[in-house]
Formats: structure tokens, sequence, C-alpha cells
């Protein structure tokens, strides 16, 4: 074992007992690049972060841009800055009418702590429901209302009254009632591996909302900012949310998070009490402005055009007896097989030959694909060329 890995295992907290211990030089669009020179290609985008890929020029000259301004000036919240102030604009113009006031986080699990607390807040109601297989971070609240009772075992107790409901499951919104501050719910659900919500139960989740006062919050961390074809994944649906959480993808590799709702209800977090929720560095103008920038890519490129098209072209070509399964919307796959352990070959041959897979923690016989969006054809090939070696090595 190299010294770089030595201090990688003590002196950096393990989340497992089995890290992939790939060291990282650099990174180029689909690529990464070990420090021998060794090409990897990033299938997974950094587990939905690098939807234009690694370092796009764009986004790195609008970092510098920035820098040469200023960094942190202000916590959340007091100063007015541009690269803040323009990002807020893109998103609420891209959004529906009602999603105008932004909140910028840190995080995913920030947004998502940020979108709870403020449907309590404006609903004055604690219950909280959420759905089976859900995953919405690893803080405490977020964790609160996660599916994987492995994962939440050892950290009780957590917030109460939550309970969970069936996905896709119409009769189960008979459990949302005048008593329920929020569902929240992940349009598609990624971590469960790739469950995708139908349109009839969309469409009665929010009139159930609506008959009942309920806020209805889209969780779109995974499936926002292009990666179902859709810039977010609740377009594909005639269902407008009352709060939108998005993170990963926004950043172009940079960290924010983001809750958004309408400015009536964002308002009641600004009294009684003041400061009802505060962050020190949500809303860093470096981040902002690579994530404006990554909205422009995805625009100016009309990456958007292309999403359905590529990803048909990955399920035509990893076809295999072996396949129980393929779930997928756009770029956004979960490939299901018999057993997690030819998921973990598949896995490891594949890195073996320089194409990063990864498998769901909820959904560990499943592995995911979610490339660049601006991944290219004959990318497409080689990758699912390898990929099919690695089916067809399984013993």
């Amino acid at each position: 074992m190299n010294y770089s890995h030595q201090t990688f295992l003590k002196n950096i907290a393990q989340t497992t007992e089995s890290p992939f211990l790939l060291d990282i030089e650099r990174a180029e669009g689909l690529y990464l690049y070990s420090p021998d020179g060794k090409r990897y290609m990033d299938l997974i985008s950094g587990v939905g972060v690098s939807n234009i890929g690694h370092r796009h020029p764009y986004v790195i000259k609008a970092i510098k841009s920035q820098l040469d301004k200023h960094l942190h000036v202000m916590v959340y919240g007091e100063f007015v800055q541009s690269s803040t102030n323009t990002l807020a604009t893109t998103l609420t113009d891209l959004l529906p009418e009602q999603l105008n006031c932004c909140y910028f986080t840190n995080s995913g699990t920030e947004a998502n702590e940020g979108a709870l607390k403020l449907a309590k807040r404006y609903t004055g109601r604690s219950e909280i429901i959420s759905f089976k297989g859900a995953y919405h971070g690893s803080t405490h609240g977020s964790l609160s209302i996660s599916g994987n009772e492995t994962k939440k075992s050892a950290f009780r107790p957590l917030l109460p009254d939550i309970s969970f409901i069936e996905f896709n499951n119409t009769e189960d919104l008979d459990n949302i009632t005048s008593k329920t501050a929020c569902v929240i719910i992940e349009p598609i659900q990624g971590d469960a591996g790739v469950r995708i919500a139908s349109h009839p139960f969309m469409e009665a989740l929010r009139a159930k909302c609506n008959e009942t006062g309920t806020l209805l919050i889209f969780d779109e961390i995974q499936s926002g900012i292009g990666r179902t074809g859709k810039m977010f994944a609740f377009e594909h649906y005639n269902v407008i949310p009352d709060i939108l959480t998005s993170a990963k993808a926004l950043g172009g590799g940079l960290p924010i998070g983001v809750f958004i709702s309408s400015y009536e209800i964002m308002h009641t977090l600004t009294n009684n009490p003041m400061l009802g929720h505060i962050t020190t560095f949500g809303g860093n103008p470096v981040c902002c402005a690579a994530a404006q920038a990554t909205l422009e890519v995805i625009e100016d490129e009309k990456l958007l055009e292309s999403v359905e098209s590529k990803g048909a072209l990955f399920e035509q070509l990893i076809a295999h007896d072996r396949i129980k399964e393929i779930r997928r919307i756009g770029l956004m796959f979960a490939i299901e097989f018999e057993s997690t352990e030819e998921v973990a070959k598949i896995v490891n041959y594949c890195l073996d030959q320089g194409v990063i897979c990864f498998w769901f923690l909820s959904c560990p016989n499943s592995f995911r694909i979610a490339p660049p969006l601006n991944i290219k054809t004959s990318e497409i090939r080689e990758a699912c060329r390898i990929i099919m070696e690695a089916i067809e090595q399984i013993q």
C-alpha cells in the first residue's frame, strides 16, 4: 500500500471498510486520470454531480472571473452579491411562476433540511410523510425522512412524527390529512434504483395535498439539472411542487444546494423568529457563479435535446439474458441483476478496464449509469462494449 493510500485510510474518516481507493490526479470532460496516466470513463458523473462533464471550460472561466472579484464576504442574507442574484433570477425564470424565491445552501441534504423547516413553519403542523425507498440525505432531518432502516437504526431517535407510505400506491395517499405539514418525494427515486413515479400517482398526490393544505416537496437533487431530459424531472408531469430542492449537478462541480418556493411561503422564515433559517456559506459567490455557468452551458449547448437518444442508445447496447430489468429515464439508469455478487463483479471488471460504474446503497443488486449529458456517441459505444464484456465474464 502506497503512502497516499495509507494517509487516506488513516487521516481521512472512512465511510466504508472497502473504498474504491482510486487515485485521481486530474479530470477533464468525461474522463478521470490517475497519477500514472490511466484514463477512466466516469459513467456516474461523480454520483450525479458532473452533468456537463468535469472542469467544463465555461464553468472554469466563470469561477476564475468571480475569484477576481470576491470570495465570501458575509453570512447568507445580509449583503447583495451579483452572482447570487443572477443565479436566483435564472433559476426562477426556468421554473413555474409560483416557484419564485430561492434559499441557497451548501448541499442537497441542507436544502432538504431547510425545506422541512419551511413546511413546518408555514403550515404550523409537525407531521411529515415520506416514501419507502426514499433517500434525502444523511443529516438528522434528512435521514429521518429516508427509507433505509439499515442506515438509520444506529442513529435513533430521529425526528418524530414521520411516516412512510408506498411509492406509486395511490391508496396510501389517504394517510395524508389536515395534520400533515408536508409530503416529500423524489419524482425519480434515485438510491432505490431509479424508481419512476407514474403520472396518475403524481396527479393524485398533488390533488390530495391541495385537499388537505399539505405542502408538496419535490427532491430533485439527483433527478434535476437535465438528468432526465428536462431541466427538472417534474416537468415530465402535469404537477408543480410547493417547494423544490436541488443540488449535486447544479454547481458544475462546486458545492451548492437550493430550496425554492413562493415568496409568500418563504417569507415565513424571515420573522417570528427572525433568522428562522440561517447559513454562513449558503449562496457562496463562487459556487453561484459556477452554477450560473452550468445552467448556461446546458442551454447554449442544447444538451437536453440529446439526452433521450443517448439514453436509448445505452439501453440498446446493454442487452443480456442475465439482466433482470433496466429502469431508465433520460440518462439515469439502474441495471438490475440477480445478486449483489454479480453487480460487484461487473463494477470491478469495468473499473479495471477504465470504466467507472457504481451500485446503489438501497438497491445493491443494480448498478447505476448516469454519465455527463455531453457524452459522445462513440464514447457510449466504447463504454457499453466494456460493460458487455463485464457481464459476459460472470461465472
